[in-house]
């Protein structure tokens, strides 16, 4: 059975997901965006064996712990080629602009839209949702999908940042997100859970 734990971080209350098989411990770490000796805690007091450390995007609030965990863990950085730019550079991954500039190592590998990331005898499947950010994914499977900052409950993600584009957003979370099942559980980047079925019907921005 797959457990997920959210756990929201300072400085811009961003969440981070850990996705795990509980029977093997197998997981994965989505979006550890700051507080890495947090994350780090959560992950070993659960006995959680991660795989992949996973980024739906490259802004600084999603990536500013990838070296801790990727240090103590050892395990790959996963992101989209398009945003692989913003992992080092804190003016295009935002930090440089709220005063904690980020510079995340490397991506050991990339994600294939379409593709599935695989951990545990669980998969998830990276959707394709940029807007926000020139190459934002989600990760769908087992019931839910982590958005990333595409979708929020009752919003979507920033549009005004070097990079977005509000139509290209839309779409991609009306052709990808939405056609979800209805009680898809939505992991958003910031704020609390929700349903595709609950946007679908109550996102301003969406109906």
């Amino acid at each position: 059975m797959l457990a997920v734990r959210k756990i929201q971080l300072d400085p811009l209350q961003s969440n981070c997901y850990l996705a795990w098989d509980e029977d093997s411990g197998a997981g994965v770490v989505i979006d550890p965006g700051g507080e890495g000796a947090r994350i780090i805690a959560e992950i070993e007091s659960r006995r959680i064996k991660p795989q992949y450390i996973l980024n739906t995007h490259g802004h600084g609030d999603h990536v500013a712990a990838n070296r801790a965990v990727r240090t103590r863990f050892g395990v790959p950085l996963l992101i989209h080629p398009d945003e692989a730019p913003l992992l080092a550079d804190p003016r295009l991954n935002m930090s440089a602009f709220y005063g904690l500039p980020v510079v995340s190592p490397p991506a050991d590998g990339f994600l294939e839209v379409g593709g599935r990331v695989e951990f545990g005898g669980h998969e998830l499947e990276v959707l394709h949702t940029p807007g926000h950010s020139p190459g934002g994914v989600s990760f769908h499977g087992h019931g839910v999908v982590f958005t990333g900052d595409a979708l929020f409950m009752g919003s979507v993600g920033r549009t005004d940042f070097p990079g977005c584009d509000e139509d290209l957003l839309l779409s991609k979370i009306r052709e990808n997100l939405l056609t979800l099942p209805d009680d898809t559980i939505v992991y958003p980047g910031h704020g609390r859970d929700t349903t595709i079925g609950i946007e679908k019907r109550h996102n301003p921005f969406l109906i």
